[in-house]
């Protein structure tokens, strides 16, 4: 890939135009880190980009964006330019092409504002970005009011950033990121999801929850979650403190690499204890909590435009989080249908993280990892004894009622009370035979 991105520079320049890298990827490469990808800014204007490579595709044509495509890897290329009145707090209404040293004045932050000639390695820094890595330092180009007023999204992002590389926001940007938090509900749905989504899977997720709550990001975005700090919980099950804690010790142990929805469940799983605290003479309770955080939990799902499947995995890690308590009274039946749960490598993921947020006791969980271990795939889900044909051909009246009997044969057969198809029609016959609609023959 860095192959690639170098040839397309000197290609640019072989034509005569300035190139070179921009953005994460140079500050990446000086903090000895492999960049994940190359973006590239040049004086060609996009008509020149597309007619110096075979496969192009002009994503931003307004913007001067190109993206060329090298072995079915994109790579984008803008002109240098300049941007103004941002009407809509996100997007520039006038673009203007210029040079590279005013190209760099309209970007975010001076960790993102430096070019690097990838030929020879020379950085060339118009806003002492350069020095700002070394300082650990997040801070915008120019004044921070400015920059967060042409694109809200930069406050979110400061702190995704200083979260990711473990960085310090600088004090001034951090006192316009609250002086203009509630301006960040002015972005849509889909782009607040993305960035908090990538905040919580490369690393640092517990520091950016707390910078977000310390911004005003957090109770402009996400309420019912900056509602769980100071809700209080017994001591003996939650020696680490209250519901907050407990949240940001879970999202300390999440990898840089976790799945999107571990991490959103484990930011979630709790987010219903806020409105379900009760306390009497026996201690505090939380009766409900699950149903009601996965309620609440279904509210932000839909209001940040989560996918069909990602809210229906997420909503039952959070409604089955607590299940795991119990799993060693479990019936074999009931301990074999939950542990081929679809994504249960999630839901034990999340009970593991759940337990040393807390408690740090891992019994249930290694429990679990044991009978995973112990049941084959064929004992987990072994094939059915009866069909719905099957009933039928026994002189049972389709209907509702078919289901009732086919898992109560399944939950026989995964219990080891039965073991073959006619142990599997001797039970029907003998717990529905009096059945009003379902009377089967001999």
């Amino acid at each position: 890939m860095r192959d690639e991105a170098v040839a397309i520079v000197r290609r640019l320049r072989a034509a005569g135009h300035e190139a070179f890298w921009v953005g994460g990827s140079v500050r990446d490469l000086l903090r000895g880190v492999d960049p994940k990808d190359f973006d590239i800014v040049t004086s060609a204007r996009p008509q020149e980009v597309q007619s110096l490579f075979p496969r192009t595709a002009p994503v931003g044509a307004r913007f001067g964006v190109v993206l060329v495509v090298e072995n079915d890897r994109p790579y984008e290329v803008a002109t240098f330019r300049t941007e103004a009145d941002y009407d809509d707090g996100r997007h520039p209404a006038r673009v203007a092409f210029a040079t590279a040293a005013e190209d760099v004045q309209r970007r975010d932050f001076t960790v993102n504002g430096l070019l690097m000639d990838p030929e020879t390695g020379r950085i060339v820094d118009y806003v002492e970005g350069r020095g700002d890595i070394e300082r650990r330092l997040i801070r915008t180009i120019g004044a921070p009011d400015e920059r967060f007023a042409e694109d809200r999204l930069r406050m979110l992002r400061a702190v995704r950033f200083a979260a990711a590389l473990d960085f310090t926001i600088d004090a001034d940007t951090f006192a316009a990121i609250q002086r203009h938090a509630s301006a960040i509900r002015g972005i849509s749905a889909e782009r607040i999801r993305e960035e908090i989504s990538r905040l919580l899977t490369s690393g640092g997720a517990r520091r950016g929850m707390e910078l977000l709550a310390a911004s005003g990001l957090l109770a402009e975005l996400l309420p019912e979650v900056a509602a769980l700090k100071g809700v209080d919980q017994p001591p003996a099950f939650h020696p680490e403190g209250d519901v907050w804690e407990h949240t940001l010790r879970m999202l300390a142990l999440l990898p840089g690499d976790a799945d999107a929805r571990l991490a959103w469940a484990a930011l979630l799983h709790d987010v219903g204890k806020a409105d379900t605290r009760f306390e009497d003479a026996a201690g505090v309770h939380f009766y409900g909590h699950v149903q009601e955080g996965e309620r609440i939990a279904a509210l932000i799902l839909q209001r940040l435009r989560f996918s069909g499947e990602e809210r229906s995995t997420v909503l039952a890690l959070v409604r089955e989080h607590m299940r795991f308590m119990n799993v060693r009274e479990m019936r074999p039946n009931r301990l074999k249908r939950f542990l081929r749960m679809p994504d249960f490598a999630l839901h034990l993921e999340l009970h593991r993280l759940d337990c040393l947020g807390s408690h740090g006791l891992l019994e249930n969980y290694e429990f679990c990892r044991g009978k995973l271990k112990e049941y084959s795939a064929e004992e987990l889900r072994p094939a059915p004894l009866l069909t719905g044909r099957d009933l039928i051909g026994m002189g049972c009246t389709p209907g509702p009622l078919f289901k009732e009997i086919l898992d109560a044969v399944e939950d026989a057969q995964l219990g080891g009370e039965i073991a073959t198809a006619e142990e599997a029609r001797a039970l029907v016959r003998r717990r529905w035979a009096a059945a009003g609609n379902c009377r089967p023959v001999s």
